[in-house]
């Protein structure tokens, strides 16, 4: 038995990257997925990997952080799929620099695609769960929202923000039958960290200095995030609520910051 057969999904940021890995988990256990990303093409490239293996999915072109493309999303799924009770929301942009080189364009950005977009979209998702009697939202969180990372103070802000929101989320929805958590992964081998490295004057040796800090030697992969999110959305986690889970290879607990 797939452990979300006949469940409803949402992913944002699902066009790539983290999301698409969850998506694409999603459906292989069952769920009917609607992949909402910004990013059309990625969308669309997302579902059409879906449809081809036997699974259900709609493409959801719209940015996170307005408010009238996510109630659209939502409402495409409800007419096609039924009530969504699975939210996942990894869609993120990362600025980088500290505060004194972070312009208030980026700030705002980041805070309007990373924290804004998760009101957006557990305001629309809610409603919809709480009329089914269950749910559960993962919100991606990092752990920089927990040491914090150099050079990333903005991006780190609003990381701490989704792990105190899962906790809020969890304690108001609880007796509706639905959970929120969050989740922090480390350094990640996804598009996101291949960007950041390619941007920094010797991408070879940022690479090697992530990899260096990492407590077994390695970053982590896309599918090793996914598994948990997995689980998370699933019943077998029925009794883990308002919980933030690093998904890290332990490089939270070691301590040690990466120096570029």
């Amino acid at each position: 038995m797939r452990q979300l057969e006949g469940k409803v999904a949402i992913v944002t940021g699902g066009g790539g990257g983290i999301g698409r890995g969850i998506a694409l988990r999603f459906a292989r256990e069952g769920a009917a997925v609607g992949v909402l990303d910004k990013n059309a093409a990625g969308c669309d490239r997302v579902v059409r990997e879906i449809l081809e293996s036997g699974q259900r999915a709609v493409a959801l072109p719209a940015d996170v952080s307005h408010a009238s493309g996510v109630e659209e999303s939502v409402v495409h799924v409800l007419s096609t799929f039924g009530r969504p009770t699975i939210l996942a929301h990894t869609a993120g942009v990362m600025p980088t620099g500290t505060i004194l080189e972070t312009t208030e364009e980026d700030w705002d950005r980041v805070y309007d695609v990373n924290v804004k977009g998760a009101f957006l979209a557990c305001r629309q998702v809610i409603p919809h769960m709480r009329s089914a009697g269950t749910g559960s939202i993962i919100l991606m969180a990092s752990i920089t929202g927990i040491n914090g990372l150099p050079g990333l103070a903005a991006y780190s802000g609003t990381k701490g923000a989704l792990i105190a929101l899962a906790r809020a989320l969890a304690i108001d929805h609880a007796s509706e039958g639905i959970r929120a958590n969050s989740i922090a992964p480390g350094t990640i081998d996804s598009p996101m960290l291949h960007e950041f490295v390619a941007a920094q004057p010797d991408p070879e040796r940022t690479r090697r200095v992530f990899d260096a800090v990492q407590p077994r030697g390695r970053v982590g992969t896309i599918e090793e995030v996914v598994n948990v999110v997995a689980f998370l959305a699933s019943d077998q986690s029925s009794l883990i609520n308002g919980a933030n889970i690093p998904v890290d290879g332990g490089m939270s607990i070691k301590g040690e910051q990466p120096r570029f």
